[in-house]
């Protein structure tokens, strides 16, 4: 099922054609009367009577083919429930043989600037399966057909939508593939091919990473037959030297935990342990998808963190980028490894206004916050509060964890500059972030978002359905968007 929106200059056939309208929180119905017939009007408002009025949305079948959809615009209506009323939507037309419904853009009275184009947008969001690898596809096609002249999203906001989906729609299509699909080797191609859209991809394979030191890296991914990589993407949108934004992201195409074995059981979940990735290419996709005017950078370290008789060891002690040795006490811990030289690389190479990494980094976090916000750890207060603010307006959520200096001796090794995992116990996700923090070497603003719980889903969201949900593209986006355009 795909959803496809129309923008129509001719009116609809009042007979037979589902018809959507808009109405405020009390179901007023009287300025609708010239969308509807007398009977149809009548029979509507009787049944309001007895209806409960509290619902965001009512459907009355007014004969076997034709139904009309009341939606209810609240007068507190934020942009990320405009967007939910979008979503809600599509789950109760997702359904049925009649797949045509007319959306009159006219009947909308709310003041929220480009109300309709954040509902459709969340409609949009909502209807994203992942049926790649099924050999029956159900091809119905939903089609949504604005008429009215009033409201109707601009050009340009269209093309702002368009993009913001098709970049959580890569992500999600990225976290959703099997391990045996999207492995490094595959996954560095793809990345080559955004090209055409005009971002700028170099590729780090492994003589290359061996070359520049790499070894945190490359460690992890020594016991897979696939290579390792680093990848950036750069999109020049400002037209000058300005210092780019950067963002970091773990992509472990799968991970056994290596000698430190994961247990059998939710191992097969662990191909989405490279969500951190997708999202750092989703958001990549869209600026350059959307022209966005700003200077951003995207690196990426692809790695599959497999067991043979070439993997790394607990106890091995690996140099990395930046010159810091580490204790690897536990191969399990491999995300911050990639990481530690990601984030060094991408310091000291673009020299950023501020850093963002992303990981599914520990099952610590989902334990402090479970499946409804992020964790968000940085060293600088201005850039915190801004990706909080931005989570909040688009339903994204963070909450900033703390960071301490007295957290480092729980990282400290007798053998090496640091051990990847505090075996003494407790606040695992903090030193984690607190590990990563070290390779930040010129005081560069940074965040790290642990979005092991965000990432995917068991039984779906408000804006996606069980699975990938993409978390973070739009966050980020209108970080962005909000503060650095």
């Amino acid at each position: 099922m795909s959803i496809k929106i129309n923008y129509l200059k001719k009116t609809y056939n009042k007979t037979s054609a589902n018809l959507v309208l808009f109405t405020d929180e009390k179901y007023k119905i009287n300025g609708l009367k010239k969308y509807l017939s007398n009977s149809e009007f009548s029979y509507i408002n009787d049944l309001l009577k007895t209806n409960d009025l509290k619902k965001n949305l009512l459907i009355f079948e007014v004969n076997s083919k034709k139904k009309i959809v009341l939606l209810s615009i609240k007068n507190n209506f934020k942009t990320s429930d405009i967007e939910n009323l979008g979503a809600e939507f599509h789950g109760r037309i997702n359904y049925g043989k009649n797949c045509d419904y007319f959306l009159n853009a006219d009947s909308i009275i709310a003041k929220h600037v480009n109300f309709l184009g954040h509902f459709l947008h969340g409609l949009k969001l909502k209807s994203y399966e992942f049926t790649k690898y099924k050999s029956k596809k159900e091809k119905r096609i939903i089609n949504i057909n604005v008429v009215g002249n009033k409201n109707k999203p601009s050009n340009q906001h269209q093309l702002k939508f368009k993009a913001l989906e098709e970049g959580t729609f890569y992500t999600r299509d990225l976290v959703s593939e099997p391990g045996n699909i999207l492995h490094p080797d595959e996954y560095a191609k793809r990345l080559n091919s955004l090209k055409k859209h005009g971002l700028k991809i170099t590729i780090y394979d492994e003589k290359k990473l061996k070359k520049l030191g790499m070894n945190a890296l490359l460690g992890v991914g020594q016991g897979s037959i696939r290579g390792s990589y680093l990848v950036t993407m750069e999109w020049n949108g400002a037209r000058n030297n300005s210092k780019p934004l950067a963002f970091v992201g773990k992509g472990v195409c799968f991970d056994t935990g290596g000698y430190s074995l994961k247990p059998a059981r939710f191992m097969e979940d662990m191909t989405y342990d490279m969500a951190g990735s997708a999202t750092v290419v989703g958001l990549m996709k869209n600026l350059a998808l959307r022209k966005a005017k700003v200077n951003v950078v995207g690196v990426v370290g692809l790695v599959e963190n497999m067991v043979s008789g070439n993997a790394q060891r607990p106890g091995d002690i690996v140099k990395s980028y930046s010159g810091k040795t580490i204790e690897v006490l536990n191969t399990d811990a491999e995300g911050r490894l990639v990481l530690a030289d990601a984030l060094t690389f991408t310091e000291k190479r673009f020299k950023p206004k501020f850093i963002v990494d992303l990981a599914t980094l520990t099952g610590a976090i989902i334990v402090c916050l479970g499946s409804e916000y992020a964790g968000l750890f940085s060293n600088d207060d201005k850039l915190s509060k801004q990706i909080f603010l931005a989570g909040e307006e688009v339903e994204e959520k963070v909450w900033r964890m703390p960071l301490h200096k007295n957290y480092d001796k729980l990282m400290n090794s007798k053998n090496a500059d640091m051990q990847n995992i505090n075996y003494i116990g407790g606040a695992g996700s903090t030193t984690a972030a607190q590990f990563l923090q070290r390779f930040i070497l010129n005081k560069t603003p940074w965040a790290h978002l642990d979005i092991a719980g965000m990432a995917f889903s068991k039984y779906g969201g408000a804006l996606n359905s069980s699975g990938a949900t993409g978390f973070g593209v739009r966050l980020l986006n209108r970080l962005i968007e909000k503060n650095y355009e």
